[in-house]
């Protein structure tokens, strides 16, 4: 085996992780991808190589497994010894959902960075902190690797003040309260991407729907951000697997004051039990949605295609027109009924879609003699951080 990068990307009770090996200057090579999920509870492990084929795997059912982010890293790092043999871990990528005002860019973790990071958790209480528990981890198992945090808003920094700002007073947005859009390591894979796959459109008039459990859309031009539904937190914009997505603040309001809800349970029912499982009372797994013949379940997916259709006017609308369509993510490179949906009617647009090409989840899935050009692009998050993490140790060698 070869040194590599480690790739962590840890949720509340879960760690996913990659194992990126540099493949020459400004490439990586996917070796290993997998995750600890269930931390504290019912434990899995899993990991496979590059083609899917498992690796290992363990499952601790009778509460004995890893009980936090450290203990998991642990059984990781473990596994990640035997894998890697006599190689070893050059450097250490961890996704950090927010980076504030302060970063635009990934950054080599230093106590200084690590002490802003943390004045961060504020602005996303839900992510922020599972995001940073690793980092302290990693350093007591590797101690003086390299570690970089790679942000989730670093690809949206540079709007125009119109696209960042809200409509209160100034002092707030100096205080960091503004529109910073999110799933932006996911936005900049899909845009390096095109330029390989779709190099007569990459630096065109794109939008690219990121649509998963999380789900939002971008707007790029040039290859650069120039709008996001996504705003100062990860629940603006389209409704998702659990969250509310777009709603008017005076509902909030109605909720505190006139129904005597608390902060904590608003929270908890914007983030928690919202979006197409508080629509449908089903499920909010778009697979089991596409599988009920539940009434429900029918409404939260039309009202899901709309919110992506309104959006998809109005993000053309910032860049001038559409050049390329692009669905990225869990719903988006699978889901053939949404795709096809979403495309319906927007001819307007110049949209015309391949309804063959679209069941068969080709790349290319819109006609011959589109406008618009319609593609599929699997995201690569991991494959994202671990370029960045390959940048920084070349930075540092240099």
């Amino acid at each position: 085996m070869i040194d590599s990068i480690l790739v962590l990307n840890a949720g509340s009770s879960s760690i996913k992780f990659s194992v990126e090996a540099p493949a020459g200057p400004g490439s990586v090579r996917m070796l290993a991808v997998g995750q600890i999920e269930g931390i504290g509870t019912h434990v899995h492990f899993v990991a496979k190589d590059a083609d899917g084929t498992v690796l290992a795997e363990t499952r601790w059912e009778d509460g004995s497994g890893p009980t936090d982010h450290d203990a998991a890293l642990h059984v990781i790092s473990e596994w990640l010894d035997g894998f890697l043999g006599d190689a070893r871990v050059l450097a250490v990528g961890h996704r950090v959902v927010h980076g504030g005002p302060d970063f635009s860019g990934p950054v080599v973790i230093t106590p200084g960075v690590r002490a802003k990071l943390r004045e961060l958790v504020p602005l996303a209480p839900l992510h922020q902190p599972h995001n940073l528990a690793p980092i302290d981890a990693v350093e007591a198992r590797y101690p003086g690797v390299l570690q970089v945090a790679c942000f989730d808003t670093s690809f949206h920094r540079g709007h125009d003040f119109a696209a960042e700002a809200f409509a209160i007073p100034l002092k707030y947005f100096d205080q960091g309260i503004r529109r910073y859009g999110f799933h932006g390591l996911s936005y900049e894979y899909v845009a390096r991407r095109l330029t390989e796959v779709a190099p007569d459109v990459a630096s065109g008039r794109i939008v690219v729907a990121h649509l998963g459990n999380g789900a939002s859309m971008c707007a790029i031009r040039g290859g650069r951000s120039v709008e996001s539904t996504m705003g100062f937190t990860a629940l603006d914009g389209l409704a998702m697997g659990t969250r509310s997505g777009q709603i008017d603040p005076g509902v909030l309001l109605h909720l505190i004051g006139t129904a005597g809800m608390t902060v904590p349970e608003v929270t908890r029912l914007l983030y928690h039990e919202s979006g197409l499982k508080g629509l449908s009372g089903i499920s909010p797994d778009m697979r089991d949605l596409e599988r009920s013949e539940d009434p429900r379940a029918a409404r939260a997916i039309d009202y899901f295609v709309h919110a992506i259709r309104r959006q998809l006017g109005a993000l053309a609308a910032s860049i001038g027109g559409l050049d390329a369509l692009v669905f990225t993510a869990g719903i988006g490179e699978n889901s053939a009924m949404v795709r096809r949906r979403v495309c319906e009617g927007m001819e307007w647009l110049g949209i015309s879609l391949d309804a063959d090409a679209n069941e068969g989840n080709a790349q290319v899935i819109s006609t011959a003699d589109s406008a618009a050009r319609v593609l599929v692009v699997r995201t690569s998050e991991e494959t994202m951080i671990g370029l960045h993490v390959l940048e920084a140790l070349e930075q540092a060698v240099a």
